[in-house]
């Protein structure tokens, strides 16, 4: 009688746990990492209690726990789980426990908290992944016809590249016509992205940070109009874990800001404040005012060596084309450059997305000054690109067209001789082309 008791008690405690990994939805996510705390994201697919154990690599006896979350539908069951009793330059593993029954997996999961560096040792080196336009295809949703979404192993050879950082640059989904105009329409169009199995590794070891463009805030070519763009911020929040969503001087959109290694990455939001870009008697801005003069000041102050803005659309290509900031927005974006120029800021880099296609442009400013565009499009979604558009700007040998692919970011060095080396992969993970850029401690 005693051994069926410990038999039913294993096959209990077995079945208790399948069950709450089946409660998994999708993650769990590292989002951003600082040098005292780290945020994880996991999300289920009923209400459920969440809770994340975590531990130093080489530490495993030492156990931390997170503050347990409760999910819930007005939040798309996602919960936030802050790993605050942790120190600077550690490597951490973590375990997901749903309704307090660990959850396990076949892939690591582990995040890391920044490097305390600064007056002690050189900056340390790392990695950024980055690309744009992810589009999973659901196709009761979709237009009839060839699936606009495929390739999804790219997700598989990121993860492979091991970054330390990824960085997605807009349209991380895609909103259909039956997800614009209602809260369950967004929740359902983000779950069902966040769910796909080839991004799940990826998702669990490696930070992540986002911005949004159109498609992942609402219509095609959406602009601050869009009568819902208070539920896209609340989606973008849910589903994403930035250190902030939205700055004292533009609260309402989900620009931010990160540090990594003696990296600054500016994270611009294109479309909150955006005007329409057609409308004929409007005073023409992507950024809005607020936001645009936080990005030059801010910039003003950075001490990184190199300062990476994060942005939806092109800013350097001259093409004026699509929503390109050449297009609609000229006058603007001679703005933002002349303002650039007039601080001597140096080592500034754009990073964007938008135009299923990747390219490097380059411009060289009156101080001699170098700054870049790294446009890296698309992940998953349909690729095109065409040689008869004509961007004076592009640095030759960098346009890729008709395939998916990703981009990565390597920053390496001594502090006063650090570098930039940008490479593209298409999504069998080959490597289509590489450029490596100086940082720059003087004029020219």
């Amino acid at each position: 009688m005693k051994n069926l008791w410990i038999v039913f008690n294993i096959l209990f405690v077995s079945f208790s746990a399948l069950a709450q990994q089946s409660l998994l939805q999708s993650g769990p996510m590292v989002g951003y990492s600082d040098m005292m705390e780290a945020m994880l994201w996991v999300q289920t697919n009923a209400p459920a209690a969440v809770k994340i154990a975590y531990w130093e690599k080489d530490k495993p006896e030492v156990v931390k726990y997170t503050a347990t979350i409760n999910t819930s539908a007005d939040k798309a069951f996602t919960a936030k789980l802050l790993a605050d009793q942790v120190e600077p330059s550690k490597q951490y593993d973590y375990q997901v426990y749903i309704n307090e029954q660990p959850l396990t997996f076949d892939y690591p999961t582990t995040f890391q908290t920044q490097v305390l560096w600064n007056w002690r040792t050189d900056p340390p080196n790392f990695k950024v992944a980055l690309g744009s336009c992810s589009y999973v295809s659901e196709p009761e949703y979709d237009r009839p016809g060839t699936p606009y979404g495929n390739d999804y192993y790219i997700f598989t050879n990121i993860h492979q590249q091991r970054p330390d950082v990824m960085l997605w640059l807009g349209d991380n989904t895609y909103f259909r016509e039956v997800d614009w105009y209602s809260q369950t329409g967004m929740f359902h169009r983000y779950t069902h992205t966040r769910s796909l199995p080839e991004m799940q590794p990826l998702l669990a070891s490696t930070h992540h940070y986002a911005i949004w463009d159109d498609h992942d805030f609402g219509p095609n070519d959406s602009d601050r109009s869009f009568i819902h763009k208070d539920k896209a911020k609340k989606t973008f929040e849910y589903f994403w874990a930035n250190p902030t969503y939205g700055i004292p001087q533009a609260p309402e959109g989900i620009t931010s800001h990160f540090q990594w290694s003696d990296v600054e990455f500016f994270l611009l939001d294109n479309r909150y404040y955006r005007s329409p870009n057609d409308c004929k008697n409007c005073e023409a801005t992507i950024l809005g005012k607020a936001q645009l003069e936080w990005l030059i000041e801010a910039l003003v102050f950075s001490k990184a060596t190199f300062k990476v803005i994060a942005i939806g659309g092109q800013v350097l290509t001259d093409a004026a084309v699509y929503e390109n900031y050449a297009h609609h927005h000229a006058d603007e974006r001679a703005y933002l450059l002349r303002r650039i120029e007039e601080e001597q800021l140096r080592n500034v880099i754009f990073v964007d997305g938008d135009r299923h296609h990747t390219e490097l442009s380059k411009i060289t400013n009156k101080n001699g000054y170098a700054i870049y565009d790294f446009t890296v499009s698309p992940l998953t979604s349909g690729a095109g690109g065409s040689d008869a558009e004509v961007n004076n700007n592009r640095v030759e040998g960098t346009f890729v067209k008709q395939r998916r692919n990703f981009g990565t970011m390597e920053f390496s060095g001594a502090r006063a001789e650090r570098m930039l080396k940008l490479s593209v992969f298409d999504s069998n993970g080959q490597e289509i082309w590489t450029r490596t850029i100086k940082a720059e401690d003087k004029k020219i």
